[in-house]
């Protein structure tokens, strides 16, 4: 029997958290760094309407994401958190990515045990659903959220999440840090 639940985001958690700027900067014609980004919305970082974007990605989703590569040191930590404990992708993507993202943590070698498309980026309800333990996130509105709902988060590092944490968030700039705290709480949950 498995440890711990642990659900993990896809996009900017286990992949680089800027690897749409390049992308949108050329379609755009904008001329941003990472340091620019201090919102987690796309959209209000370029400066442009909701609806444009939404226009602009629902055409090149696929792109978009194929650009895509898994932080050096997720896919090692992920695998070695697999052996011992469930690993749940809960992510924001649409129903409609579920088959090019299946692919994508396949390609990557990525072991997990289901894959939750939720389609909005609410996922306190999923969270609770699948008994998680641990969440692992990027955006900090959903980082808070999950928090408050009680559950233990860790906030992976981004120029647009550098905001107040609470008592139950924890801030990391490595996915080798992620695996060392996760790899203590089994230990910590048996001597209380």
């Amino acid at each position: 029997m498995k440890s711990l639940n642990i659900c993990i985001d896809i996009d900017g958690t286990i992949t680089d958290s800027y690897y749409w700027l390049e992308f949108c900067n050329e379609h755009f014609k904008t001329h941003l760094t990472e340091d620019d980004v201090t919102a987690h919305s796309m959209h209000e970082v370029l400066g442009v309407k909701e609806e444009e974007f939404l226009r602009f990605y629902e055409r090149n989703k696929l792109k978009f994401h194929s650009n895509q590569k898994v932080r050096d040191d997720a896919g090692p930590a992920i695998r070695n958190l697999s052996l011992s404990h469930n690993i749940y992708f809960v992510t924001a993507r649409e129903e409609g990515l579920t088959m090019f993202t299946h692919a994508f943590l396949r390609k990557n070698d990525i072991p997990y045990n289901h894959l939750y498309m939720l389609g909005t980026p609410n996922k306190v309800q999923k969270a609770q659903d699948v008994e998680c333990d641990v969440f692992i996130e990027d955006n900090y509105d959903n980082a808070i959220q999950l928090s408050a709902s009680g559950y233990m988060v860790i906030l992976i590092d981004a120029c647009y999440n550098r905001k107040p944490l609470n008592s139950n968030i924890t801030r990391v700039y490595s996915w080798t840090e992620v695996d060392e705290i996760i790899s203590r709480l089994p230990e910590q949950n048996k001597a209380m």
